[in-house]
This record gives structure tokens, C-alpha cells and sequence, in this order.
């Protein structure tokens, strides 16, 4: 096979149930395409930290791993990972305002080193090596990515701040449970895999990428603008299905292992050289 395609797949609602099992057939259908030669990796919103095991589970070979919703590439160095490519912004003026409007909210802050710093532990989150400070404290450093949950506020709640508190100066998202994570601007799951794709020398025709939240509308942009394939899992909202350009079935009904089953075997890839 000469043409191997590049799969970005979004981890929680796509690969993950809301249980953190695998969706039905995910896992062998993930190994068939690995088989077939196609590069396959993970672009989340979730950390290093948060991602690994899932490569490891799922016996994922790529080179590189897209997390924190584009902010962090990691690098495969041997049997270890190396922080590829990171970005950062200072976050003081956005936890100013978001303190202003959410002033009980739960809040975490991802370094450039990787290092969590956290208000309030969180059983969602994963804090290994992390630290609890003061809010003062979260600002003091560059981050890679700001994450607030805010009991008692839902996904219109956020948007509605997200409008008032003018955040369009930095990217951000709504997590599919009701959390909102900002990133540098300009930075989505897009920006990330096209470093990777450029990197690894693929052709951007040959691209699929698969999600189920607002954080993968960029990335769909990606992919569709490059004449690449976006699919959108079924449970998705409708402005996230609107940015693909595929629809799949629901995450329960194993919809990504659907999805990856449309991919050329190498047979058909030569065939169409």
C-alpha cells in the first residue's frame, strides 16, 4: 500500500461510552485498519495523562497523539513520549473574568510541562502529579488549556457566559459533561493534526476524522477543507453533525466502528493508485 490514510479519533462519545468502556466493535475495528496500513491516532480533549491508557489498550502504533484539544502533541520517543509541540497563553485575564461570573465554580489549569494545578479535586479529572493552590496561584505560570465546572450550570449556561464574558479571544468548548475547557487561539484538534499530517508527509485527501462534540467542529473544518471525510457520531448535537460531513449511528450502537469500516483495504487503495 502506498497511500496509508491518517484517522483522528475523539475519545469520549466516540470510542468511550459514557462508562469508559469501548463502544461495540471499536477495538477490532480500530485494529483492521491498523492492519491494513493506515496511520491511527487519538485527538482529544483529555490530557497526556488521561489519553495513554487508551493507545495502549486500543495497540495504537502512531507516532503521534493529539490532546488537550490540539494544545499538546505528543511524540513517541522509543517506548517513551516526549511533549512534542505545546501551546500556551497567559490566563490571567480569562480566569479574571470567569471568576467574576463563576465565583464557585470548580477550576483546573494544564501547564506547558503538563502539570496540573486544580481549586477543588474532581473525580472526573486526572491529577496525578497535580497540585491543589489557590485561585491566585492558577494564574501565575503560561498554560495549555483552562478547565471550569461550575455546579449547577448547564451547556446553555456556559454558552451564554461564554458570550457575555467575550472568551472569542481565546478557543473553547463545552465538554459532553457540561464542562467548559479553553485553549489558546487558533488552537483546535485541527491545527494539531494537520502539524501531524504535514509532519508524517500524508496526503490530506486521505484523512477521516471522528467526534461527537463542539470541540471537534474544527477539526471537521480540517479534514472537509483538505477533501478529507469528517464523521459526526450520531448522539452528536446538531451544529457538530452540520460541520460533517458524515453521520454515523450512536456511540452505543458502535457507530465509529462503522464509520472505520468504510476505510479501502490496501487491495482497494493500490487499485486506485
Amino acid at each position: 500500500m502506498t497511500a496509508p490514510w491518517l484517522v483522528g479519533l475523539d475519545v469520549d462519545g466516540t470510542i468511550l461510552l459514557q462508562d469508559e468502556t469501548m463502544s461495540p466493535g471499536v477495538p477490532e475495528a480500530i485494529a483492521r485498519v491498523r492492519e491494513a496500513g493506515h496511520v491511527v491516532t487519538i485527538a482529544t480533549g483529555r490530557s497526556w495523562m488521561a489519553t495513554r491508557r487508551y493507545v495502549e489498550e486500543l495497540g495504537l502504533t502512531a507516532e503521534y497523539v493529539v490532546c488537550s484539544n490540539g494544545a499538546v502533541t505528543m511524540r513517541r520517543d522509543g517506548d517513551e513520549w516526549e511533549r512534542w509541540h505545546v501551546e500556551t497563553f497567559d490566563p490571567t485575564p480569562v480566569l479574571a473574568l470567569l471568576q467574576e461570573r463563576l465565583p464557585d465554580a470548580r477550576y483546573m489549569v494544564e501547564l506547558g510541562s503538563g502539570q496540573r494545578l486544580f481549586t477543588e479535586q474532581l473525580d472526573d479529572w486526572t491529577l496525578d502529579g497535580g497540585r491543589q493552590v489557590d485561585f491566585e496561584e492558577l494564574g501565575a505560570l503560561p498554560v495549555s488549556r483552562i478547565v471550569v465546572v461550575s455546579p449547577g450550570h448547564d451547556e446553555d449556561d456556559f454558552h451564554r457566559l461564554v458570550a457575555d464574558a467575550g472568551l472569542n479571544e481565546v478557543s473553547y468548548a463545552i465538554g459532553w459533561t457540561a464542562w467548559l475547557d479553553i485553549a489558546p487561539q487558533g488552537v483546535d484538534k485541527g491545527t494539531a493534526l494537520e502539524r501531524v499530517r504535514d509532519e508524517l508527509g500524508l496526503d490530506a485527501a486521505r484523512v477521516l476524522v471522528a467526534g461527537d462534540g463542539r470541540n471537534d467542529i474544527g477539526m471537521f473544518g480540517w479534514a472537509r477543507s483538505g477533501g478529507g471525510r469528517a464523521v459526526a457520531m450520531g448522539q452528536a448535537p446538531v451544529e457538530v453533525k452540520d460541520a460533517a460531513g458524515e453521520i454515523t449511528a450512536d456511540v452505543e450502537q458502535g457507530g465509529l466502528a462503522s464509520a472505520l469500516d468504510t476505510l479501502p483495504a490496501p487491495a482497494q487503495v493500490d487499485a486506485g493508485e
